[in-house]
């Protein structure tokens, strides 16, 4: 993690205003700042779920593994979407692939993924 900047000077005045040892505070607040390796991946995978077709695509592999015809039948796109849309799951460490032939089969890389969706589900359920 690179070497936290300063505050901004309006952060610093009401840090001042609000502890009697404001400069402690800002020590503790930035040893708690998340690292940028930390955050950019997490961006990653956000950036990933938030497509509805990649949603689908995942939604499909929650049972089993499908080849990339299967998933253009669930997105009803063509074979160069499906592959766009898988890529980017790859990236994100979400999905995993393997050839069979001229085949390619998808399957998720992590069951965890599925907490995460349920965990949304659960939300807007409450919402």
């Amino acid at each position: 993690m690179s070497e936290p900047e300063s505050p901004p000077e309006d952060a610093t005045i009401a840090l001042e205003r609000l502890y009697d040892n404001p400069a402690a505070k800002i020590d503790a607040l930035q040893a708690i700042r998340p690292a940028n390796e930390d955050v950019s991946g997490q961006e990653t995978v956000f950036k990933a779920l938030a497509n509805e077709d990649r949603l689908r695509v995942l939604e499909a592999l929650r049972e089993s593994e499908c080849c990339g015809c299967e998933l253009q039948v669930v997105l009803d796109a063509p074979q160069s979407t499906v592959a766009t849309h898988v890529r980017k799951l790859k990236q994100a460490g979400l999905v995993k692939s393997r050839k069979k032939g001229k085949w390619s089969y998808h399957r998720i890389a992590d069951t965890a993924i599925f907490e995460v969706l349920d965990l949304v589900h659960a939300i807007q359920e409450d919402a």
